[in-house]
């Protein structure tokens, strides 16, 4: 497994962690990093704060391309990892867009349900698909 990957399931479990606790995803990794729990990869801290600044507009573009499911609705782990990708793809120039839709996928298929991958993979394939009209 490589470093981006074991990074990209890290912020997943912060940002995971401060949905159920009812904080936002700096104060998670924040609390995180008091506890001595720190992230050992700097592209941990650097997912959990990209997705936190833009967290809006990653939820904005979810809710459109997201076609039936509302944020509410979307399984926390699909939700997460969503925003994850969605960061990526719009706001980073060191990951290919496929890498991207392709560490997504992986954690879906191996912490979420058994639909996950491919409602993961469409909604990340219509927000590849639109990205000059995204940022």
């Amino acid at each position: 497994m490589s470093a981006r990957t074991k990074a990209r399931k890290r912020a997943l479990d912060v940002l995971f962690a401060a949905e159920l606790r009812g904080e936002t995803a700096t104060e998670a990794l924040d609390r995180a990093i008091a506890e001595g729990e720190a992230p050992t990869n700097d592209y941990t801290v650097t997912l959990v704060r990209g997705v936190e600044e833009h967290r809006a507009r990653i939820d904005e573009v979810l809710s459109s391309y997201a076609e039936g499911w509302t944020l509410q609705r979307m399984p926390a782990v699909d939700r997460n990892v969503l925003r994850l990708g969605v960061w990526e793809l719009l706001w980073t120039d060191d990951v290919p867009d496929a890498v991207a839709i392709s560490e997504a996928m992986a954690l879906v298929t191996e912490l979420s349900t058994d639909e996950s991958p491919q409602f993961v993979n469409g909604v990340l394939g219509a927000v590849l698909r639109n990205k000059a009209t995204l940022v």
